[in-house]
């Protein structure tokens, strides 16, 4: 490469795929692809507005692919994907076979970015192999790029997740990036999606019990001390409540047009955590390994606790967040969040019981039981 050319230019095939989003197939020397191509870091401004969508360097899987590369003679057949800005342009080849109908042979210029300017390519897919080849032995190393002008961080982003459905993309990442994206997602990612929309407002809103409580993967190089609850189980416990019958979130769905009243949902979520916090002022707020309250098992099952509660309650009433209070003031003294043992589970010591599907519901079992047993009480 010249360092003193405008562009790189690279043979290339353009595939006729999408109307809007021109896509090219070629190829790149393993010290270029920095060069022209950013990472774009999952990140929150100042305002909370997310930016981004790529998870944080593994640096062992890296190193890994980093030996593999520098090992001699090597196979290396996985395409990056690129998203490129407009500024990218490709000139159709001359003569009498360039088009056979599916893809046009021709050459691909692309800026090279000069004076600090942002380059002119994003990286969709393999991060890590970017870096491992950008740190090679082996700069002149040919790689295959897919590549397709979106310069919209949300076509970006929408891509990155459905690159990602099949992997095993971080849940906290997925979770935070769900709620950004418009495209046609599987089932199992639907579901979450709304949930996580309302975990990222419930984390964002000065009047949550949650204000600034929830860790995210964007928020972990300012992430405020407060920040103690995994994301992910914030979005289980909402998830729950909003898709099965019996949760307490579902009445306010409607199955048939898939639409959610998200004001009475985000106010009983509020006036209920609320509650919760105000019954057990010592337990709020701690890490997980001070506070079983705020640990994923303790959150999951003062979820389930929560249908029980507000099934009984008139949701209208003035003294509705009161009315919750005393609900859970019945449960109070069979709580060990902090310390002592669970009485009511054969005397568990109080920080034993893990985010494990029989410990959630061995503890969901216990606060059911004995908050039933003293509100049906003669």
């Amino acid at each position: 490469m010249n360092p003193a050319a405008a562009h790189l230019e690279r043979r290339a095939l353009a595939i006729r795929q999408h109307p809007n989003h021109e896509m090219y197939l070629f190829a790149l020397r393993a010290d270029e692809i920095l060069k022209i191509a950013a990472i774009s870091r999952i990140a929150r401004t100042s305002d909370e507005e997310l930016i981004g969508y790529q998870r944080q360097e593994v640096r062992k899987h890296v190193e890994d692919i980093l030996e593999y590369l520098n090992s001699g003679d090597i196979l290396f057949p996985n395409a990056l994907i690129l998203a490129f800005s407009e500024a990218v342009r490709f000139r159709k080849s001359r003569g009498p076979t360039p088009d056979d109908g599916l893809a046009q042979a021709g050459t691909l210029e692309i800026p090279l970015p000069v004076d600090g300017e942002a380059p002119p390519a994003w990286l969709v897919d393999g991060q890590q192999r970017a870096l491992a080849l950008a740190r090679s032995s082996r700069p002149e190393f040919s790689v295959p790029i897919v590549g397709f002008v979106a310069a919209q961080v949300q076509v970006q982003r929408d891509q990155f997740i459905r690159v990602n459905s099949t992997r095993p993309l971080p849940r906290a990442l997925l979770t935070e990036l769900l709620p950004e994206t418009d495209l046609a997602l599987p089932r199992w990612m639907a579901a979450r999606k709304l949930p996580s929309a309302i975990v990222d407002t419930l984390n964002s809103s000065p009047e949550s019990p949650f204000f600034r409580l929830v860790k995210r993967p964007s928020g972990r190089a300012r992430e405020p001390d407060s920040a103690v609850i995994t994301d992910t189980a914030l979005v289980e416990m909402v998830r729950a409540r909003l898709h099965e019958s019996g949760g307490c979130l579902f009445p306010y769905r409607n199955v048939a047009t898939g639409e959610t009243d998200g004001e009475s949902v985000l106010r009983l979520l509020v006036v209920y955590w609320s509650a919760v916090r105000a019954v057990f002022p010592d337990a709020w707020g701690a890490p997980p390994t001070r506070s079983r309250l705020m640990h994923g098992a303790g959150i999951k099952a003062m979820g389930s606790l929560m249908d029980a509660i507000i099934s009984r309650l008139r949701t209208s009433s003035p003294s509705f967040r009161a009315d919750v209070e005393v609900e859970l003031r019945r449960v109070a003294d069979v709580c060990a969040w902090t310390s002592g043992v669970w009485k009511g589970m054969g005397g568990v010591p109080w920080n034993s019981v893990e985010d494990t599907p029989r410990d959630v519901r061995m503890l969901s079992n216990h606060l059911l039981r004995e908050y039933l047993a003293r509100a049906n009480a003669p």
